[in-house]
């Protein structure tokens, strides 16, 4: 069993973000409190296969909305938010890891973790780019619109892609794919900031903010006068009312979230899904571990286009544990511009 010597046995203070309670309606920072008075021995315990981790980076997901509902998936009151997140090792109880390894996977709103299940913790190999990426765009959100885009939607050269929150952490990425395979692309996101920045930093062909379209089918018929080949669905409700109008022939929609119904009581029905029959439209929902097993595969195409400066990426990164709940709760209004990080210590 690896372990750090003598020094390790220190019983070190532990800042935490604990979860409230269950949360109905939209979350706010009070379903979060910051606990300073915890402690943590910096050591695996006995019999353990487990890892002790310094938490580097967490990672501010829509999906971690669903877990604060009751459920069989939810986060547990009175213990830390969990999510995904880059730490540095150490000490470990297991010989696939040793002290200073840096890893990427769940982890605790927490200074410092023990991490018990490492089914789903990827060591970090590629460390020339920022360790931030690995909550984005070479983490849970980069594989996200790797298998959505291009194993879910199939796509092909030359056809026409319409992308939902199009400037969040998987919308921006599944874009550039898109792009680089020769698509035509366009995004819809809330703010003019992010449509500008779709358009001249993430070179969508066109983007529109959504909340200045009164008729959301009009301004599809707008920019894809020809009907859509693909949807990469983040948002629900009526986005994908209006896309159902407007798909073509053979198109394809992946499901990967839907934002705007996370927070309601009843979720809104959807209306044109007739139109998917003469169409023959296929759509398919995911998550992101049905292709855990492509990750290298998906790092050899990323990598060297990250390189090569063909692909950029957005990141708004929060400073300190305690932004985290600000930082989590403004997801859902729209206030981070890209991917939503919380720093919460230099390596």
């Amino acid at each position: 069993m690896a372990s750090g010597g003598g020094d390790n046995e220190l019983e070190v203070s532990n800042k935490q973000v604990i979860f409230k309670d269950y949360v109905s309606g939209f979350p706010k920072e009070s379903d979060m409190y910051l606990k300073t008075n915890g402690t943590i021995k910096l050591k695996v315990p006995e019999g353990s296969n487990g890892l002790l981790v310094k938490n580097l980076y967490l990672s501010c997901d829509p999906y971690m909305r669903n877990r604060m509902k009751k459920s069989t998936d939810s986060l547990v009151p009175g213990s830390p938010i969990v999510g995904f997140g880059v730490a540095k090792v150490v000490d470990s109880g297991n010989p696939k890891f040793k002290k200073g390894d840096l890893v990427w996977g769940r982890t605790g709103w927490e200074e410092y973790s023990l991490i018990t299940d490492l089914q789903n913790l990827f060591k970090i190999e590629h460390t020339d780019v920022p360790l931030s990426y690995y909550t984005g765009i070479l983490g849970m959100p980069g594989l996200t619109a790797y298998g959505g885009f291009y194993e879910v939607c199939s796509p092909k050269k030359g056809e026409y892609v319409f992308i939902s929150a199009a400037s969040g952490a998987v919308g921006q990425l599944v874009g550039q794919f898109a792009k680089l395979l020769g698509c035509y692309v366009v995004g819809s996101a809330g703010s003019k900031e992010k449509v500008d920045l779709l358009k001249n930093k993430l070179k969508f062909d066109e983007a529109f903010n959504y909340k200045e379209e009164s008729d959301l089918d009009a301004a599809l018929k707008r920019y894809f006068p020809e009907g859509i080949d693909i949807y990469f669905e983040n948002v629900g409700g009526k986005m994908l009312d209006a896309v159902l109008l407007n798909m073509r022939t053979h198109g394809r929609i992946a499901v990967c979230g839907m934002i705007s119904q996370y927070n309601l009581e009843k979720p809104e029905g959807v209306y044109n899904l007739t139109h998917m029959i003469y169409k023959r439209v296929h759509m398919k929902a995911f998550v992101v571990f049905d292709y855990y097993h492509l990750y290298p595969k998906f790092l050899d195409l990323v990598l060297p286009h990250i390189a090569e400066g063909n692909i950029v990426y957005l990141e708004d990164i929060a400073e300190g544990l305690e932004s985290g709940p600000a930082a989590l709760v403004g997801l859902f209004s729209g206030l981070n511009v890209g991917k939503q990080v919380v720093l919460v210590a230099q390596e």
